[in-house]
């Protein structure tokens, strides 16, 4: 869907399931399992998986005890040299699972004194500012969380050469983000924002990002064959493996993607080497002294105390009564995991090569909970005070963008809450069950949701996952379709009806009587409504096509915007040509009405498109 072509962050949404998914069985701790029984796991539960999901691949490797327990390659890395997947050798994209790396990074040097988690960025930044536009400014910790309240930007953030990628400072500094809301409110995925906090860490620390990871955490650890540099040096080459699509009945190869920014996703790493990341964060140490690292694995955030937040950085998830702290990644074709349960001491990694592997991770990791790690989840705490009034209207992501032409995709991605009998509420295709005042929970599963009502009277719907905000009527998908319905059957009525009248008037030999200026404004009027209703088709194709803007704006979307400013201009001036026309006499009642309502058509659609960002390229 445009222009989300390679979407971030797909799992947290996906992994919502995770929960929902009946455990096998209550239990009052978790035993480390032995490899033995993981083998026999995984290697019946990946294959098919792989095989129902048309994905060439996957890599996988478990921890507990402060080793690794298991780790293993199935299928293959690269169809086209039928090269097997090595868990030892074989290179992953981890996508966004290298924000671990960059707030481990944040926090070593929280640790050695140059950082303050809770200072203002700005202090840290000397080529750049991030603009005060509520008073509160925003803190490294709160990029951690997510909370920053930036937009989230698509446009752009991959590149097709090492050569088109800029320096991140000149990136971030000419792409920044509007700030939509005042930092500390709610969870809202940014991956500027991750890419700033990794800048402040080079800024502080002396060294490019790339070369930071692999000097303070890579070698450290022992992670020989991973790396944050794209491309993958030519030591590691050999190893890397590709991804692929699935169409059609054939396999696509996807090409490798640059990210402009780096430390939201750079890393290229294997099994083995993540399984050594699992292992020091669940021993404490020793890239991290032990204070600090279990300072990064405490909540930092939740909307509710009651559902799931943020630990520095890890996103929470309460799987079969587990406390689980965890992260996703998303690029090119690799879908990848990393999940890392404390009170179990256990971790979890992994990856597949294809598209389709976002439902192989979803449907294995559920399973993997309910073999391994069964329970049930506790009941919710006391409300945190007063609690906030479900609402019932549409909710769009809080992952969103209000200053460029992405707007529109709140169209696409609005959700509507309906509030029903017996208190139950209707979201996002499945039914909630209040559960406290203020707090709802699945049915059927442990997935839970609870309002959040701001100072300025903002409401949002809090789940484990992402939260969603309550967007006033006129952002509204069926609203917005009655004011493109109510342009498009006025624009067709001058469309088709002015050229039908005109040709009967002629067959009839009828004079022209009304003054030149009604005729022409009758004429610019059916010439805006033939632009506005190409507009209107086109870009309704392109929204919901396959249109990508992850490497900029296409071309054809440039052209398409073209027709905007032009349409307003054919209406401004149909405008005041009609206003000229109207005093003359032989103009009818029922063609000044319809000029009227044809007119009222037009300025619809020219809101619409203000409205949406559709006039002028605002492409940030």
């Amino acid at each position: 869907m445009w222009p989300v072509a390679l979407p971030r962050l797909l799992l947290i949404a996906a992994l919502s399931l995770v929960a929902v998914w009946p455990p096998a069985a209550a239990a009052a701790s978790a035993r480390v399992p032995d490899t033995r029984q993981l083998a026999d796991f995984f290697d019946a539960a990946m294959p098919r998986g792989l095989e129902a999901n048309h994905v060439p691949g996957a890599v996988v490797s478990v921890v507990g005890a402060g080793k690794t327990l298991f780790s293993k390659g199935y299928g293959l890395a690269d169809r086209e040299n039928g090269t097997p997947f090595d868990s030892g050798t074989s290179l992953v994209r981890i996508a966004s699972i290298t924000k671990l790396f960059t707030w481990t990074a944040v926090l070593q040097q929280v640790q050695r004194g140059r950082l303050d988690l809770h200072a203002d960025v700005n202090r840290y930044l000397t080529t750049f500012r991030v603009p005060a536009t509520y008073p509160q400014p925003i803190t490294l910790a709160q990029l951690m969380n997510h909370t920053a309240g930036f937009e989230d930007r698509t446009i752009g953030v991959g590149a097709r050469r090492k050569a088109d990628v800029p320096p991140l400072g000149t990136y971030l500094a000419e792409h920044m983000p509007a700030r939509i809301r005042p930092p500390g409110e709610v969870s809202a995925y940014s991956n500027y924002g991750a890419a700033l906090a990794g800048y402040i860490v080079s800024q502080v620390s002396g060294q490019p990002y790339d070369r930071y990871v692999q000097d303070h955490i890579l070698d450290p650890l022992g992670m020989r064959h991973s790396t944050a540099s794209e491309p993958v040096p030519a030591r590691l080459a050999a190893g890397q493996a590709r991804s692929y699509d699935y169409e059609d009945g054939m396999y696509q190869r996807k090409p490798f993607v640059f990210d402009n920014l780096p430390p939201d996703g750079s890393i290229s790493a294997t099994a083995n080497d993540m399984a050594r990341f699992m292992i020091a964060h669940l021993e404490n140490g020793p890239i991290l002294d032990e204070p600090t690292a279990r300072l990064m694995h405490q909540r930092s955030f939740a909307a509710d105390p009651r559902i799931d937040g943020y630990a520095h950085g890890f996103k929470e998830q309460t799987v079969n009564g587990h406390r689980v702290i965890m992260h996703d990644g998303s690029w090119e074709g690799f879908q990848s995991a990393l999940l890392l349960v404390p009170d179990a001491d256990i971790g979890l990694f992994v990856s597949t090569n294809g598209m389709g592997g976002i439902d192989t991770v979803t449907e294995l990791i559920p399973a993997f909970f309910n073999r391994f790690l069964p329970g049930d989840r506790a009941a919710p705490s006391a409300p945190p005070g007063k609690a906030a009034t479900p609402v019932a209207g549409f909710y769009k992501p809080a992952r969103t963008v209000e200053s460029t032409i992405e707007k529109v995709l709140t169209l696409t991605g609005s959700s509507r809450l309906r509030v029903e009998d017996g208190g139950k509420l209707a979201f996002k295709g499945m039914t909630w069950s209040p559960l406290a005042p203020g707090l709802y929970q699945q049915d059927g599963g442990s997935q839970r949701l609870a309002f959040v009502t701001n100072g300025a009277g903002v409401t949002y719907a809090a789940t484990d996952g992402p939260a969603y905000e309550l967007i006033p009527w006129w952002d509204t998908p069926p609203a917005n379709l009655v004011v493109v319905l109510v342009f498009a059957v006025t624009a067709l009525t001058a469309v088709l009806g002015l050229p039908s009248a005109a040709a009967l008037r002629r067959l009839r030999r009828r004079p022209v009587q009304t003054p030149r200026a009604w005729r022409a404004g009758r004429l610019l009027a059916g010439l805006a409504g033939a632009v506005g209703l190409v507009f209107v088709v086109m870009f309704a194709l392109m929204l919901t096509g396959d249109t990508s803007i992850l490497y900029g704006v296409p071309a054809t979307l440039r052209v398409l915007l073209l027709l905007p400013p032009l349409f307003l201009a054919l209406t401004v001036a149909a405008i005041a040509t009609t206003v000229i026309g109207w005093r003359h006499r032989p103009i009818g009642i029922l063609a000044r009405g319809h000029q009227v309502t044809l007119l009222a058509g037009m300025l619809a659609l020219v809101w619409f498109c203000l409205h949406w960002n559709l006039l002028g390229w605002q492409f940030g």
